[in-house]
């Protein structure tokens, strides 16, 4: 994949990486109860809520609790997975990474057509959820590069031919 691809590679750790501590430390207070964070934490979403004027975390509408909880479930998992794959090198990181730019995706679609389509949102709430959305784009397009050149590569490959067994006398 070249330079460009080494950047995309280093664009999505620094997402994973920080995905992996933000899920479950500021996104799981969407969903768990408050009383298991500390209150350094709990005072920096509310001040994000506030700056921001996030309705969706000020309200807690119930499909955003349960896309909080795959969130945690699911793709936090991933998060982990991903950053260990691309410092260990590991050959499935495309498929993770597609599975999760996937699934992100999607919840990104709901989020944001309830955003716009409410017309509840700033422009200030739209700026900090959109690149979510363009994050997951590049997961998906990576996984998928990483699998049409994997594929690409086994062309005109010889398969090797299975032996038949032979029988015992």
């Amino acid at each position: 994949m070249g330079a460009f691809g080494k950047l995309i590679d280093v664009v999505l750790f620094l997402y994973f990486a920080l995905m992996a501590v933000i899920a479950p430390l500021i996104d799981g207070q969407t969903s768990l109860p408050k009383g298991i964070f500390p209150a350094f934490l709990t005072d920096l979403k509310s001040s994000y809520i506030t700056d921001f004027g996030d309705y969706l975390l000020l309200e807690k509408p119930h499909f955003l609790v349960g896309l909080v909880w795959h969130e945690l479930v699911f793709l936090w998992p991933l998060s982990i997975a991903n950053v260990y794959a691309i410092l260990a090198g590991k050959s499935w990181f495309g498929t993770t990474c597609l599975l999760y730019g996937a699934s992100l995706v999607t919840s990104m679609a709901a989020i944001l057509g309830e955003m716009i389509g409410s017309g509840k949102a700033s422009e200030r709430l739209l700026t900090m959820y959109v690149p979510f959305m363009a994050v997951g784009i590049l997961a998906v397009l990576r996984g998928l590069v990483s699998r049409s050149t994997k594929s690409s590569a086994s062309v005109g490959k010889k398969r090797s031919t299975i032996m038949p067994r032979r029988k015992l006398a």
